[in-house]
């Protein structure tokens, strides 16, 4: 994965080893900021649920009752953002509402080492005030990297909210997705499909008339076999389709709704 820069919008340039590249666009200072004061609002109201539990301990020492405060604080605060961009796939609730994502710098999977670095890492970053040390590292980056990011190889980027509604323009005609039909296994490829996967999958659904035939040939084929990995669904749900219809069942699958994995067969834009 590259970095190139097109007038004043940072993009990340994913590459592939058959020389396709999917440009993606870097969350800015705003969007981050906003993300964060969304999180933020999030803890301050779960660090005071708290306080209103050491208000059982009253008898115990002005002293003690705020240093503990202090420290279930940062616990909370660093705690938060671990855990939700670990289960969540590099979000919190914050990034969740403005559409971003914590992803590896160089395009592979996202470890839980660089989410607890990255996180770690907001104390410095926060300093003095309202994240100025991180603001200022950010606007210095050309991936708006703040040093937890840098030093945990890390960035953020923005996403499209991806949906059967953006598939759309996938084919026309009313037709299912076979995958619904195979709940369990449609269910694990949710859990085993991972945020980095589907992006670059989605990026080439979005470009798919752009690419030379061959060339469009070998990126669906590279991604099916990808998605073949973790789930192998029965023969006679995918003898009959192409590599390319076979991703946008898995893309249909990672994004149905509730509804639409209850119901079945599920109609959907391509089989």
């Amino acid at each position: 994965m590259n970095r190139r820069t097109t007038g004043a919008r940072n993009v990340m340039v994913i590459e592939t080893p058959e020389g396709v590249r999917f440009s993606t666009p870097l969350a800015g200072p705003v969007s981050r900021f906003l993300a964060w004061l969304v999180d933020e609002l999030v803890v301050v109201g779960a660090c005071g649920a708290v306080a209103q539990l050491l208000r059982v301990f009253a008898a115990l020492s002005t002293d003690v009752i705020i240093a503990v405060s202090i420290i279930l604080y940062f616990a909370i605060w660093v705690g938060y953002g671990i855990t939700l961009e670990w289960v969540w796939g590099g979000q919190t609730i914050g990034k969740r509402a403005l559409d971003l994502r914590v992803l590896d710098a160089t395009g592979m999977k996202l470890q839980f080492s660089q989410i607890a670095v990255r996180n770690l890492m907001r104390f410095l970053d926060a300093l003095p005030f309202l994240y100025f040390v991180g603001g200022a590292a950010m606007l210095l980056s050309g991936r708006y990297q703040r040093l937890g990011d840098s030093i945990a190889g890390t960035v953020v980027l923005r996403q499209k909210r991806l949906g059967l509604a953006a598939l759309a323009f996938a084919e026309q005609g009313e037709k299912y997705n076979s995958f619904l039909q195979v709940p369990h296994l449609a269910a694990r490829l949710r859990q085993q499909a991972g945020p980095e996967l589907v992006h670059l999958a989605y990026q080439a659904l979005l470009r798919r008339n752009e690419l030379e035939p061959a060339t469009r040939i070998e990126i669906f084929r590279c991604l099916a076999d990808r998605f073949r990995e973790p789930v192998k669904f029965p023969d006679d749900v995918t003898a009959s389709l192409s590599d390319e219809r076979y991703v946008r069942n898995a893309v249909g699958v990672v994004t149905a709704t509730g509804s639409l994995r209850q119901n079945g067969p599920h109609r959907l834009r391509g089989q």
